[in-house]
């Protein structure tokens, strides 16, 4: 017997497992519910019980229990401000498990005295378990001083009811990893970028391929990334017009592949507002412009779940002609990128990248394609 709480459209048939729907990246009235039959679920487990925790990214919407003294509309606001805070996944996971009622280990010291076993695929940088989901089942480090340090490094807006809650010692309580609940709970990331980056580079070499990999855990705002990986393809483009000057008649080069992961950020200000898109196609756009006129160059940057930020699309192409393409629909890449616009830039142009949900979330994906 079982539950499962999955995104909205992700529902699969089963005969002993409940199966709900709830909401991603901000929490629903599902994922309220969901928790709950969670907690009275794993609350029920006995000494001869195993309790199954089946963990990956997205958790912290989709298992949503507010800490006493706050509602749904809170978490739903807290939601919306993390995601708008530019903060990165670990900071932004101490900050939602402070306010919870479920993460941080909780829902796992619920079920002892249980076996634990937590399989988890891992959406965040270096592949820390405690922070998948905000780690509810498995705790780890990280309280009501470090929640704190965060809002304040990141000049988070905290409604009044999150102000009083975090004045509140108990809100911010975590179960320590040595607690007695814990001595029958283990835990292992079976899926993660660095795995998935790894299979990329392997396949990449044996069809011919030359591979540069970067790393899977790059963090920062999208667009600095972006910037940055741009001027990195003009270094390596430079590079291999020298070493080709170098080789005999007839002698070619391999097509380079430069594969990255991670998740970077897009800070927005709340009283500007930002129109549509998510961190990759903001790191495209900033990609596309610095490459603008640039020759065979291809570049792919997408969220491995499918869905990259307020949108349906995985994320973007681009090459060195994306952003005349945006201008023959009258738009201008600086000037979307501004106003962090990004996906109506890529419609325009016809480079998004549309994959539906893909059953996994192992973090973002980026191919840059130097031919």
């Amino acid at each position: 017997s079982g539950l499962v709480v999955t995104q909205s459209g992700a529902a699969v048939p089963c005969r002993n497992i409940e199966i709900m729907e709830a909401a991603h990246p901000v929490p629903d009235g599902n994922s309220l519910v969901g928790a709950q039959k969670m907690v009275k679920l794993v609350s029920g487990a006995g000494k001869d019980d195993l309790v199954l925790a089946l963990i990956s990214g997205g958790g912290s919407s989709l298992l949503c229990l507010p800490c006493e003294g706050l509602t749904l509309e809170d978490k739903q606001a807290l939601n919306r401000m993390l995601l708008q805070s530019g903060a990165p996944i670990s900071a932004m996971n101490v900050v939602r498990k402070t306010f919870s009622g479920i993460k941080g280990g909780r829902l796992g010291a619920m079920a002892s005295p249980a076996r634990l076993e937590t399989l988890v695929i891992s959406d965040v940088p270096g592949d820390d378990a405690t922070l998948v989901a905000s780690g509810p089942t498995i705790a780890g480090p990280g309280g009501m001083a470090e929640a704190r340090e965060a809002i304040r490094h990141f000049s988070m807006s905290l409604t009044p009811a999150l102000t009083q809650a975090l004045g509140n010692p108990l809100a911010g309580h975590v179960p320590d990893p040595s607690d007695d609940c814990f001595a029958l709970a283990g835990h292992q990331v079976i899926a993660s970028a660095r795995v998935s980056l790894e299979m990329a580079a392997q396949a990449a070499r044996g069809s011919g391929y030359e591979v540069e990999l970067l790393s899977d855990a790059i963090e920062g705002e999208a667009r600095d990334v972006g910037l940055a990986h741009g001027k990195l393809i003009r270094t390596r483009m430079r590079e291999r017009e020298q070493a080709k000057s170098r080789r005999r008649d007839g002698e070619t080069l391999p097509p380079l592949l430069i594969l990255s992961g991670g998740e970077t950020t897009v800070g927005i200000d709340p009283l500007q507002g930002a129109g549509k898109g998510g961190r990759n196609t903001e790191y495209l756009l900033a990609l596309a412009l610095e490459i603008e006129g640039l020759d065979g160059v291809c570049c792919l940057a997408a969220d491995t779940d499918g869905r990259d930020g307020s949108e349906q699309n995985a994320g973007a192409f681009c090459d060195g002609l994306t952003i005349y393409r945006m201008l023959d629909a009258g738009l201008k890449g600086a000037e979307l990128l501004a106003r962090h616009d990004a996906y109506c830039g890529f419609e325009a142009s016809g480079d998004l990248f549309e994959t539906g949900p893909t059953g996994t979330n192992v973090n973002d994906f980026r191919a840059l394609l130097l031919s």
